[in-house]
């Protein structure tokens, strides 16, 4: 059974970089979001200029859930210049202080003993992978991760780091408006691994652009939305989670309307030939 709720939800925008929601606010997010069947979220240490993570973690002491109903995914590597931190580059740090430090630092501000899910969160050329699996199995070891993963790695870049390390999930970039996945072998190469794949920005630039793509886009779904008796972003998600590696979203959002939706778009199936129109209108031509 996976550990993972079908639709994560991902709490980038829920702090600093985004909304600014109160404790109180975060508390009933939460709240609200456990009881829709989402007990997944999906964090970063850097989000929020380093302050999210405490910020939910504060919240989510004041719910009475029990921490084991809940996944927490977070990401470590990146060192980001910020307020707190002044320095001179952005840069990818995966030393084994760095590492220890960011996992103690996330279980501190997260509320918890154990993060469900650790994931790098950049390839970096320098990753040792030696290193790396010594410090992954001491954390897995002290029961601090219970599985570990990587985001934005390349079939390759994954290959090299398995000779020593069981990696359970690959966390992309992946929408209708960013196929690139789905043909250039990375997706095939998760499901071949038996590696889960999880997408951030699964809606696209849908609702960010207007260029020719999503115009196209657009002209294609206004026939589908009333076919499917459903909204864009459910039909942009039933569109993703269609593909056979058995994608998890992950939703960043703060709207309670639209995680309803995308709950409810796990439910759409799509027929083959509305699947591929939308292709064609994400490439603008048909396939060959």
């Amino acid at each position: 059974m996976n550990p993972f709720s079908r639709i994560i939800s991902g709490t980038m925008t829920w702090g600093a970089w985004g909304v600014k929601m109160s404790t109180s606010q975060i508390k009933a997010q939460i709240e609200k979001y456990f009881a829709l069947g989402i007990t997944t979220f999906d964090h970063a240490d850097i989000y929020g200029g380093y302050t999210t993570e405490a910020e939910f973690g504060k919240a989510f002491s004041q719910t009475n859930i029990p921490r084991d109903q809940l996944q927490f995914i977070t990401k470590c590597g990146i060192q980001m210049p910020c307020e707190s931190k002044p320095l001179p580059v952005k840069y990818y740090d995966y030393s084994a202080y760095h590492i220890q430090k960011s996992v103690e630092n996330s279980l501190t501000s997260l509320n918890t003993d154990y993060i469900d899910l650790l994931l790098l969160h950049r390839p970096s050329p320098l990753l040792d992978v030696e290193i790396l699996t010594k410090t992954i199995e001491k954390l897995q070891n002290q029961g601090k991760i219970k599985a570990f993963g990587v985001s934005n790695f390349t079939p390759s870049q994954i290959a090299l780091l398995k000779k020593g390390i069981k990696l359970s999930w690959n966390q992309i970039e992946c929408s209708l408006t960013h196929e690139i996945p789905m043909f250039d072998g990375t997706l095939d190469f998760l499901t071949a691994q038996n590696i889960g794949a999880m997408t951030w920005s699964p809606l696209g630039s849908y609702f960010k652009e207007n260029n020719s793509q999503t115009a196209r886009i657009k002209k294609c779904m206004n026939s589908l939305c009333d076919k499917y008796d459903c909204t864009e972003d459910q039909l942009l998600l039933a569109w993703l989670v269609a593909h056979p590696s058995k994608i998890y979203p992950v939703v960043g959002t703060t709207s309670i309307q639209r995680i309803e939706n995308a709950i409810a778009a796990l439910e759409i199936e799509l027929e083959l030939v509305d699947w591929f129109l939308l292709l064609k209108a994400s490439q603008g031509n048909e396939v060959p």
